[in-house]
């Protein structure tokens, strides 16, 4: 046999094992990202879009109160600080504020930081971090019985 013939035997194997690598990498990755997140942000989603009118209305009528947030994260303290106000910029007086913190990429419980009020509307609390990087802050402000919630993505570190 000529140098030819026999280098001309083994060009079919290369495209076989050429689309087996292809098809190895794309499984690999399909198989990973399948199993890293689900898609899913809330526990029920059909609950939640079953209720979309009402959550649209409660949105609405959060932000016809006209309140704000404002947050300060102090790294050196590992201290959250909140204050809210209301419409006028005033302090509100007598509110009650919870806070949860969720990281985003990890399917953890959330982490409560308790809230000590400091002064009028303003609020702080210390918290141990597990690991820095980018966290959701849920607070949800309680003032004369209505309810006011938010969440702020901020990067604790």
């Amino acid at each position: 046999m000529t140098a030819l013939a026999l280098r001309s035997r083994y060009i079919p194997w290369l495209f076989v094992a050429g689309f087996t690598l292809v098809v190895a990498v794309n499984a690999t990755m399909i198989w990973l990202a399948v199993g890293s997140f689900s898609g899913l942000y809330t526990a029920k989603p059909r609950d939640r879009g079953l209720n979309y009118n009402a959550v649209i209305d409660a949105q609405k009528h959060r932000d016809g109160l006209g309140w704000h947030v404002d947050t300060a994260w102090q790294p050196a303290a590992n201290r959250l600080d909140v204050a809210a106000f209301d419409a006028a910029g005033q302090p509100l007086a007598g509110a009650r504020i919870t806070v949860e913190l969720i990281r985003p990429v990890e399917k953890q419980r959330p982490l409560a930081v308790t809230m000590a009020a400091v002064d009028i509307g303003r609020f702080v609390g210390h918290v141990e971090l597990p690991a820095r990087g980018n966290w959701d802050v849920d607070i949800v402000v309680e003032h004369h019985g209505e309810r006011f919630a938010l969440t702020r993505r901020m990067f604790l570190r």
